[in-house]
């Protein structure tokens, strides 16, 4: 089974962008968000992230 980049549902700050990538790559989600702040174009890039990654499945 291939593993699908999406967003976070434990790990968010605001839309849990930043939790879902770190997730994935099995990083800090720290080092991500810090990322995120040093990179040009982080506002642009993020609010593309927030409206294409998929939601994390919903657990009872």
């Amino acid at each position: 089974m291939q593993k699908k980049i999406r967003k976070s549902s434990t790990d968010k700050s605001i839309s849990g962008v930043c939790g879902g990538i770190a997730e994935y790559f099995g990083v800090s989600s720290f080092m991500v968000r810090i990322l995120f702040i040093i990179l040009p174009l982080n506002i642009l890039i993020y609010i593309i992230l927030v409206n294409t990654l998929h939601e994390p499945p919903r657990t009872l």
